[in-house]
Formats: structure tokens, C-alpha cells, sequence
């Protein structure tokens, strides 16, 4: 018995039903029966806008989140799960914003801190201090900074402004969720315990976790990039020229784009950079709401810990987000 139970366990057998190998085939065979038809719907100037928006979300994203996965199968692999419960304080309230300025080690996008922060959770770390990585990774790196630095030349406090406001999210959503949040709202595969087996070579094991994660997080890109294809053609371009003189609608109008547009953080500044006639205050806003709640991240997290945490920690956040970039704002940038 003890021979034949892991066999059985990785080969059970196959369930009636129409697999997702049946679903390919069927596509591939209506798209090739109907070409003709779909060339003509496909030619419309807007669903040509969105196609360019999906492939742009999704080629901004995916290095990211490969490197995500990598630096995940890394942590998998080769890091012990007493290392990292010993390099962050002992204090849980302490440890969340150590795990924040822990992000300016990863040069990447939220796509790429969402399997990490998953890894860490595996390996022991404080749910608190693993989301606060989550949420500071992507906005406080220095891939960020100098793109920031480089769309604002003339605004040096800009940057400064971002990084505070982006850190200090990161810090209040981890020490709310020490004081409200509950693990059973993470779903148990996000927490469950990974391991390198001691019969498995470490490099078979960083390949595996590295492979699931990657293929698991690419499919909940993908829904994200396609939503927010969808939002950026309905919004129309107009809209943002009527928002100069109007400075709290043009808050909450940048923070909701944030989300809806779904920008690399890399690239968001570039974006907010280039909107004429908005005060630096709601560019902020755009630039500290993005990386922190977005439709492709609030996608990620869904599969990753589960709907119910995507459903609680993505509103909160969004809140956080605004009021912090809002009072740092008004302190650095004097509410320009």
C-alpha cells in the first residue's frame, strides 16, 4: 500500500466531462470556420484600441510576473522558513514595516509581488507583513522612483510624495489586518506549508513552484488586462480635460483610473505625467491607487488567497490608498 498510494495519488483517474483540451479545440474550430465574420467585427476602431490595450497590459506585466515567480520558487527552494521568520522583528507591529521597506529589494510590479508575498506566507512570515510587502514592493522600488523622477523633472518632491504615501498604505493595511483581519479569509492553499523535499533536488523544486505559480497567476492577468481593455475604451478622453478646475472629483476620477487602467507601475508616471490641465495632487492619487488595487492585481489576488480576501482587502485598500496619498500630498506638494 505504501508503493501504490502516491501513484495513485498524482494519476487519478479521468472525470467525465468536457476538459479544457475540448474547449481549445472547439474555439480553434469555430475561429477557423468563421474567420471572415470575425476579421469584419474585429476591424471597428474600438476593439482595435482595446486589443492594443490588452497586448500592452499583458507584455508590461508578464516579465514582471515571471520574475515574480522566479524570485518565488527562489524562496521555495532555497531559503529556510527560520531565515525569514528571524530577518523580520519578532513584534508583528514592527514587522510590517520592516516587510514594506523589504520591497525596495524587488524591482518589479504588483504582478510580480502577489506570488512572493503568497511564498512568504508559505514559508511562516505574519500574513500582516507579507501583504505590506504586497502592497510596497511595487510602488516604493527604485525602477519606480526614477521612472517617477524622470516623467516629473521638475517636481523632485513628487517622488518623495509617492514613496511615503505608497509606504504608509502598505504600513496601515498591514497593522489594520493585525487588528481585523482573519486567516480564514485566505484560502488555505495560500497558506499551506511548501517545502523542499529532502529526496527532490532543490533545483526541482524552485522549477515546480515556479512553474505553478506562473501558470496559475497568468491566467488571472489575463482577465485583468481584458477588463481593463474594456474600461479604457469606454472612458473617453474628453473627460479628463473638464477635471483642472475641479480638485476633488479629479481625485476620485484618477483614483478610479488607477484601477480600471490597470498601468504597470513602472510606466503609470509616464501616463499621469502626460494628462494636461490636472493638479499634481490627483496625479498622485493615480500614482499611489494603482499599484496598490487594480483590476488585473484584484484578479491576482482572487486566485491567489482566494475571493473572499480580494473581495475585503481590495475596497479597504483602495480607501487607505486615497486618504494617504491625499494627506501626504497636502504636506509635500501643498495640495498643487
Amino acid at each position: 500500500m505504501t508503493i501504490t498510494e502516491p501513484v495513485a495519488r498524482r494519476t487519478p483517474p479521468r472525470r467525465g466531462g468536457v476538459g479544457s483540451l475540448e474547449v481549445l479545440c472547439v474555439l480553434l474550430l469555430v475561429a477557423v470556420l468563421f474567420q471572415d465574420t470575425w476579421a469584419s467585427l474585429l476591424d471597428a476602431p474600438a476593439v482595435r484600441t482595446a486589443a492594443t490595450i490588452f497586448v500592452a497590459v499583458c507584455v508590461q506585466a508578464l516579465p514582471f510576473l515571471v520574475l515574480g515567480t522566479l524570485v518565488s520558487g527562489a524562496i521555495a527552494a532555497f531559503v529556510p522558513s527560520h531565515v525569514l521568520r528571524r530577518t523580520l522583528p519578532a513584534n508583528r507591529g514592527a514587522a510590517v514595516p520592516a516587510a514594506g521597506i523589504a520591497g525596495l529589494a524587488l524591482p518589479g510590479c504588483e504582478c510580480a509581488s502577489v506570488p512572493v508575498s503568497r511564498r512568504l506566507m508559505q514559508q511562516g512570515v505574519a500574513p500582516a507583513a507579507a501583504l505590506a510587502f504586497l502592497l510596497a514592493a511595487p510602488a516604493i522600488n527604485p525602477i519606480v522612483l526614477v521612472s517617477t523622477a524622470v516623467a516629473f523633472p521638475g517636481e523632485p518632491a513628487m517622488v518623495f510624495a509617492r514613496f511615503a504615501a505608497s509606504l504608509l498604505t502598505a504600513c496601515v493595511m498591514g497593522w489594520l489586518w493585525l487588528t481585523f483581519g482573519s486567516s480564514e479569509w485566505i484560502a488555505e492553499r495560500a497558506l499551506r506549508r511548501v517545502a523542499a523535499r529532502e529526496r527532490e533536488s532543490r533545483w526541482a523544486t524552485f522549477a515546480e513552484s515556479a512553474r505553478h505559480d506562473l501558470v496559475e497567476a497568468s491566467g488571472f492577468l489575463v482577465l485583468g488586462a481584458l477588463a481593463s481593455a474594456v474600461f479604457g475604451v469606454v472612458v473617453p478622453a474628453e473627460w479628463m480635460h473638464s477635471l483642472g478646475g475641479q480638485l476633488v472629483l479629479a481625485i476620485v476620477v484618477m483614483a478610479l483610473l488607477a484601477v480600471v487602467l490597470a498601468l504597470c507601475s513602472e510606466a503609470d508616471a509616464f501616463v499621469a505625467a502626460a494628462m494636461p490641465g490636472l493638479p499634481l495632487l490627483p496625479k498622485l492619487v493615480f500614482l499611489v491607487v494603482g499599484p496598490a488595487v487594480d483590476v488585473k492585481l484584484i484578479a491576482l489576488q482572487a486566485g491567489t488567497f482566494g475571493r473572499a480576501f480580494a473581495a475585503r482587502f481590495a475596497p479597504v485598500t483602495f480607501l487607505v490608498a486615497i486618504a494617504c496619498s491625499v494627506g501626504v500630498g497636502l504636506l509635500v506638494l501643498g495640495g498643487a
